[in-house]
Formats: structure tokens, sequence, C-alpha cells
């Protein structure tokens, strides 16, 4: 096993999901991989006041300003790519937009006038697990990255900004801690793994469409499985199980997710779907992964507690 970094640079810098650029990085099965990436916006220094602009590594940028695609030798559609985060750690300045587009959402709140937005810039204190803000108020840093993603197909340029549930993406779910897993079935030869748009805080839905954007340095581990529990798009992460749906219609990707996790459920206590849908109606969480990328996320999670065996206290 081998351990690797890259930073990013013009070199390595990409805004497209595709499987049509050279790899900027090869790693074998199981070796370990230190990224360090730029906000979602590709700031190369901190913006000077709220809603300020700043310079930019990758300009004009038609999406997320990511690292990739990292080539896992001998990856092939079939396999899953298992995303191990050992460790990710945000840089020391942060922004949160919202408001001033003109959005159905910034609409019906009335904040799709451009002299309604709201913007942040937050100061990051990786080590105290704080970040604060220019109104004096702060969060808990809960840091993940928001783009971990694979071309949804071998041509063409695929924008950063849906999720999809071929090759992921922009999936900006909040538990994708260090310690979560997050399994992608590869979808192209080498898998080729693009990541990014660090995120040092955010809540479910990521409602103002950013979160804590920021710079992230991230240690991941890359491992190829041939077998995996449930189908699709799925993580293990501190907080529990996750099972997730990806579609237009927030009915359908709620189905999605729920549907992969009664699977999970069945398959893991040897009982029939039916008995796991009613397990999953007392123990699983149902949560709106984002509500920001033209493409509802809703995820389901499952803790690892929730479900006590025959034996259990």
């Amino acid at each position: 096993m081998t351990s690797h970094r890259i930073d990013a640079s013009l070199d390595t810098a990409i805004d497209v999901l595709t499987a049509e650029r050279e790899p900027v990085l090869r790693v074998d099965d199981g070796d370990t991989v230190t990224v360090r990436t730029l906000s979602a916006a590709g700031y190369t220094e901190r913006q000077a006041s709220p809603g300020a602009d700043a310079p930019t590594l990758v300009d004009p940028r038609r999406g997320h300003c990511l690292v990739g695609p990292i080539a896992v030798t001998g990856a092939r559609p079939g396999q899953v790519l298992a995303v191990r985060f050992d460790a990710l750690v945000p840089d020391d300045w942060g922004y949160t937009g919202s408001g001033g587009v003109d959005t159905e959402l910034n609409r019906a709140l009335g904040l799709a006038d451009p002299t309604s937005r709201g913007p942040l810039l937050w100061d990051v204190d990786a080590a105290a697990g704080v970040a604060r803000n220019q109104l004096g108020l702060g969060v808990r840093t809960a840091p993940f990255l928001g783009v971990v993603g694979l071309p949804p197909e071998p041509t063409g340029e695929h924008s950063t900004i849906p999720p999809r549930p071929v090759g992921g993406g922009n999936i900006d779910c909040r538990e994708l801690v260090a310690g979560a897993t997050l399994y992608l079935p590869v979808t192209v030869p080498d898998a080729l793994l693009s990541v990014g748009d660090g995120h040092a805080a955010q809540g479910d839905g990521e409602v103002s469409g950013t979160a804590v954007e920021c710079g992230m340095t991230t240690t991941m581990t890359l491992s190829l499985l041939d077998d995996v529990p449930v189908a699709g798009i799925h993580a293990d992460t501190p907080a529990g199980r996750i099972t997730f749906g990806f579609d237009a219609d927030l009915n359908a990707a709620t189905t999605t997710a729920l549907d992969r996790m009664v699977d999970w459920i069945a398959g893991s206590y040897g009982i029939s779907r039916a008995e796991a849908l009613a397990m999953a109606s007392v123990a699983v969480s149902m949560r709106v992964t984002q509500v920001a990328n033209r493409t509802w996320g809703v995820h389901a999670l499952l803790p690892h507690d929730a479900i006590l065996g025959p034996d259990a206290a």
C-alpha cells in the first residue's frame, strides 16, 4: 500500500466530471491519497468583505473546482469503489452565500432580488472545531467533501452540479465525515475519481445553496470491492448506515433511498422485505440531503445501535 499527495493547481484542477481527461494521479487498490482542494469556487485567497470577488484558480469556471481525475488501476464497471475518509481538515477561512439569485426557492422565500443577499465570511478553527462569522455567530464544524464522484459515462464532459444515481458527484451529505466510507459503483475503467467542494459545516438540506465553503485537506483510502450488501450509492458512517436517492422528483428520490435501506435491513437480519420495512418505520430516519443542486437528494439513515439483536438488553 502506498501513500500519495496531490494539491490543487492548474494541472490538477477540473470543473467537470469526465473520463476523457488524462488522470492527474494513478493509484493502486488500497492506496491512501491526501488531496488538498480549494473551495467550490476555487478561491485562491480570502474574500476581503462579504460578497466580494476574489481571485479563482480556474476562470471562467463551469462547475465546482475539483481535483482529478484520480485513476484506480484495474477498476472496472461491476466493481464498487470504497472511499474511506481517514481525515478531513478545513482551511482556516470560508464563506456562505444566500439569496440574491432567481430560483424557485428564493422566490418563495422573498429572497430572489440581488439586494437581498446575505453572505457570511467565516474564520475556521479546525483544532477547536468551531467556525465563527462576521456577525459574531458560530457553529460547530463537521468537515466533509460535497463532491465525490466518477464520470457517469465513458464519453463527454458532465456537470458537477447535480448529484447522480450513477457516479455520485455533488452528494452534499453532511454525514460523510472522517471515519465514513462512501461506496460508489464503478462507472468507467480505472474509476477516475474527482473530489472537492469542502464544507466545514452544513445542515441537512444545504438550504441556501452553500455550506461553510472552504478549502480542505482530505486523506482517503481507495479500495475496490466485488461484492457489497446493497445496490447503488451508499455509505457506512459514524452516524450509521446510509442509502441515497437522487431524482428531480422528491418522491422518487425518497423511494429509492428507502428501497435500498429495506434491502440492507432484510439482508443484514435475514428477514423479509415487508418485515424490514416495518423495522425501517421505527428505526430509520429519512432526510433531505440537499435542495440546492437541481436534483433532490434524499438519504435514509439507520443508526448503528437502532436495531437490537435478540440477546440485547
